[in-house]
């Protein structure tokens, strides 16, 4: 698998539990902020002169919301390492462009800045009724492993069957494990948010590291626990992060929790690579850029796709106010639907992860078309 998370990438944690140097900086803050299937995406239809047409609601980029406050360098950075994905003529272009810019030039961020309001115009994204769409988060997690099963680290991290699919439910295929089939062995919470995340890093006792890559799911739907745990009042209803739902699992390891978490049927198989203390690859094959790389639905957006990001208000516990900036459409996700969906990828570990639990914003989005 290419992405980080199962199909391409899975949903935010808290996203999908709620509803079910390669960095180079973080998106501008408002407050601390498999190859593509379904209907083909928008494209500009064609100028006589071959061209695309620039689209009637196409607005310059220069007033975008916060388009002043945005940090262009590292944007250009981000752009220059995902705009290879691009698969149209004109994309490529730029992408070129781009690239030859940074290889002759010391780019400043002003240079970046009037590359991208040279280069693109925006054109705004509208769900079908008109409201604001949404905004999750993912993260590569970080995880402690051990060689050998103890009672603390008593779930197996299990390679990919003869035939995934018909390998039955997730309690089913808890029950039937062969210790002598792990790849590892980890805390029944933890392998299970690593399930959610679809791939991760592990650390054993001996301070070797790993990277668990997704290998291959049961074909089970995908269903959240946070909904039903805050309908059974096992978490307040605005309390269902990522943090919240780990504790809570944890502090009734045993019985308690694999009651909860066997209703999410999917179970995810892995194999074990190196760990290349890089950034996990999207769907698209590259490596992601902490906090400017997004997951979107292909049905309504290409790889290697510029995209202005507006999220404001946040309403789980702990939320940023809000997320502005430039992001790169690198990565897919099962419960990535629509045409304004985004799961921004906040990076490796702990602190990328406390804070993607938090995200579930209200979003706008605007697509950065070449310019004819």
């Amino acid at each position: 698998m290419s992405a980080l998370r199962q199909f391409g990438a899975w949903p935010l944690l808290a996203g999908s539990l709620a509803i079910a140097a390669c960095s180079t900086g973080p998106m501008t803050p408002v407050a601390p902020v498999g190859p593509q299937t379904g209907p083909v995406p928008y494209t500009p239809s064609p100028t006589p002169g071959g061209q695309p047409a620039t689209p009637s609601n196409a607005l310059s980029p220069a007033v975008l919301p916060g388009w002043s406050e945005e940090d262009h360098l590292a944007a250009f950075r981000a752009y220059l390492d995902g705009c290879g994905a691009a698969r149209d003529t004109a994309a490529r272009a730029v992408c070129g462009r781009a690239k030859a810019m940074a290889t002759t030039t010391t780019v400043t961020p002003s240079d970046a800045r009037a590359f991208f309001e040279a280069s693109f115009s925006a054109v705004p994204a509208a769900t079908a009724d008109g409201r604001p769409g949404l905004l999750t988060s993912y993260f590569a997690p970080e995880y402690p492993a051990r060689r050998r099963q103890d009672a603390e680290f008593s779930a197996p991290v299990l390679p990919k069957p003869a035939n995934p699919r018909g390998a039955g439910d997730r309690a089913y295929i808890e029950s039937a494990a062969r210790p002598d089939q792990a790849l590892a062995w980890m805390r029944a919470e933890d392998l299970f948010f690593l399930q959610i995340q679809g791939s991760g890093y592990l650390t054993f006792e001996d301070g070797t590291r790993g990277r668990a890559a997704y290998a291959a799911d049961n074909g089970k739907p995908f269903v959240g626990i946070a909904r039903p745990m805050a309908q059974q009042g096992l978490l307040p209803q605005n309390g269902t992060s990522g943090d919240a739902i780990r504790g809570w699992l944890a502090n009734h390891r045993g019985y308690e929790a694999q009651a909860v978490m066997a209703l999410n049927p999917r179970y995810i198989f892995f194999r074990l690579d190196g760990d290349d203390d890089g950034h996990p690859a999207g769907a698209a094959g590259i490596p992601l850029t902490e906090r400017r790389a997004i997951a979107v639905d292909p049905a309504h957006w290409r790889y290697g796709e510029l995209i202005w990001l507006e999220a404001d208000g946040g309403n789980l516990r702990g939320a940023t106010a809000s997320y502005r900036g430039l992001a790169m459409a690198l990565d897919t996700g099962s419960a990535i639907r629509g045409p304004v969906r985004a799961d921004l990828y906040m990076g490796r570990g702990d602190a990328a992860g406390a804070e993607a639990g938090t995200v579930r914003h209200p979003l706008r989005m605007w697509r950065l078309v070449p310019k004819g």
